[in-house]
């Protein structure tokens, strides 16, 4: 095949760059070498290289650039076409590119020309390339005035929809939503109808695709065809013998359900969803949970109190630790959301016996789910409830074996603090937490160390000062290193937090204080204290405070102390005072 270009120089002086099977013959020409990066990019796009190949299509805009409108619609594109047998890298980039391609061959007016190589893009085996194709067709196909949408656009999804192959069936799914809108009545007629058919395909990934799709191809659609098409395919979709079209149909079913007006809703969609909360597949049970405060958002609260609230105790209670934890997940935006004169005895009534079996869930995944979330509940139950009910169960959990458990309820404290009070807080919870910040375990003291400033935010300064401050010192003397170089951590984040004068008044004596202390390596503490607090306290405290005690470190019988001596004063020696040096 001979592909020639034709380049104009800033000369005015054509040169002539044949692209064959023994290309790099361009630059020279008249002397002019500037358009040589050109003609290798052109090269690159039939080099051995994969990577040469794919460095080329990030490239095409320069190229089509170079080219001109009309060359790259009538040589470029055309050759692009005809070479789509290549690595799915480098197809999944020229996918990408030819996206947003519309000015570079003309404009609207010849965006049409950008639809056979993606056409082409749509039906390769490979997922991702197929999905990077639609996408781009979906840019584009706003771009096509609704003459040439009807002319173009839809013969080319009509195309993929009838294809031999599934691949092309499934890719014909997600075009269906976008030309709808803006074609005539007899075109929207066969849209639907294409549809139908690939609801029905006898390929369980073009009924997937279809099915993934549903929800996005009724927003288009006017209501009328939603109740007597969209429906049918809907219930048909959720019965499907295969999971993974069922749980698809899941997302479809919220999405219908905000289109539908209330009275419809109960005859036509939660039969199904009902269905669906129930099926036999645990990974359907799991979509049900994890859509299911969208679901309820779309539903309202009548519907949510007859139906929703048995439905989600019975995810709350399933067999399957997955779908448990989607719901655990979901505890707090559910409860939200319920009725508001009627919220607290549905809570108490019918979703906390739920939640305080979850607690001691065998599974640690579920716990952590619903650690991360019952804390909100306090807000929503108020102080009488949270002390009597709530308080136990953040106990319970603050005692969990399982670290992540427990750094959910530490790290949402600031909840129930609004709600009962700090100090109603340290005498129930509080303890807890400095048990678990002096564990025999150092991996457990570890992950109370690395919560500590959040906590101290939550808490503030003066409770922070009383409860935890000398807990705080504790680590910096302890016989891990790990938690002794946290524990320097956690005080420059303090310090971040509560000021540099704060700091001055409490922190900093006491661990200048250590540096008089027997251990060396409680002085080498003290050495990597004074580089983390210098950043953070500021030019006059380290110069008046820190500095005088490095320098008397410098003394120290033992040498590895005085080489880290060295290195402090490397480090604090931008934030000293200029005198100094």
């Amino acid at each position: 095949m001979l592909f020639r270009v034709i380049y104009r120089t800033k000369q005015n002086v054509d040169i002539s760059y044949y692209f064959s099977d023994h290309p790099s013959k361009m630059a020279g020409a008249e002397g002019d070498d500037s358009l040589y990066p050109i003609a290798v990019l052109i090269d690159e796009l039939r080099n051995e290289d994969v990577q040469l190949r794919l460095n080329s299509i990030k490239k095409l805009s320069t190229i089509a650039l170079a080219l001109g409108v009309e060359r790259t619609r009538t040589e470029l594109l055309p050759f692009l076409t005809d070479t789509i047998y290549d690595e799915d890298e480098v197809l999944l980039a020229l996918a990408e590119q030819l996206g947003s391609f519309t000015v570079l061959v003309g404009g609207p007016e010849f965006v049409h020309c950008l639809l056979p190589p993606l056409e082409s893009l749509a039906t390769v085996e490979e997922t991702v390339v197929r999905d990077k194709a639609v996408e781009s067709l979906q840019k584009i196909s706003q771009e096509h005035s609704p003459v040439d949408l009807e002319v173009h656009f839809v013969p080319l999804v009509k195309r993929l929809a009838s294809g031999d192959w599934f691949t092309s069936r499934t890719s014909a799914c997600g075009l269906f939503s976008v030309c709808y809108p803006r074609v005539s009545s007899t075109v929207k007629a066969e849209i639907r109808q294409h549809f139908r058919t690939l609801c029905s395909d006898d390929t369980p990934m073009v009924r997937r695709a279809a099915s993934s799709k549903l929800g996005e191809f009724a927003k288009v659609l006017e209501l009328d065809y939603v109740k007597s098409d969209i429906i049918p395919l809907f219930t048909a979709l959720a019965s499907d013998e295969q999971d993974s079209v069922r749980l698809l149909a899941v997302e479809a079913g919220v999405s219908i359900a905000t289109l539908l007006p209330q009275e419809d809703l109960e005859d036509l969609v939660m039969p199904t969803l009902r269905q669906a909360a129930e099926d036999k597949s645990w990974r359907v049970r799991y979509m049900v949970a994890d859509k299911f405060s969208e679901l309820q958002k779309a539903v309202g609260p009548e519907i949510t109190k007859n139906d929703l609230v048995p439905a989600f105790q019975n995810l709350l209670k399933d067999c399957e630790a997955e779908v448990r934890t989607a719901a655990a997940n979901k505890v707090k935006v559910f409860c939200e959301s319920l009725p508001e004169d009627s919220r607290e005895t549905i809570i108490m009534t019918h979703i906390l016996p739920c939640v305080k079996e979850l607690v001691s869930d065998t599974n640690q995944h579920v716990k952590s789910a619903l650690a991360s979330v019952i804390m909100g509940l306090s807000t929503i139950l108020g102080k009488d409830n949270t002390v009597e009910h709530l308080l136990p169960l953040f106990l319970v959990q603050l005692k969990d074996e399982y670290p992540e458990v427990r750094l959910n309820i530490i790290s949402n404290l600031d909840c129930v603090n609004e709600v009962i009070g700090i100090r109603q807080l340290s005498q129930s919870l509080l303890p807890a937490i400095v048990e678990l910040a002096e564990d025999a375990k150092w991996r457990v003291r570890l992950a109370i160390i690395e919560y500590m400033p959040l906590l101290a935010g939550q808490l503030g300064v003066e409770f922070f000062d009383e409860k935890l401050n000398s807990l705080c010192m504790a680590w910096l003397i302890d016989h891990v290193y790990a938690i002794r170089e946290a524990a320097t951590c956690n005080l420059m984040k303090l310090v971040e937090k509560f000021g540099a004068e704060w700091a001055q008044n409490t922190i900093v004596p006491k661990v200048l204080g250590m540096a008089n202390d027997s251990n060396y390596l409680h002085r080498m503490t003290t050495l990597f204290c004074i580089n983390a607090l210098s950043e953070v306290c500021g030019q006059e405290i380290t110069t008046k405070h820190m500095l005088p005690v490095v320098l008397k470190m410098s003394t120290d019988q033992v040498a590895n102390v005085r080489f880290n001596v060295a290195r402090c004063l490397q480090k604090i020696g931008p934030v000293l005072d200029s005198r100094y040096f």
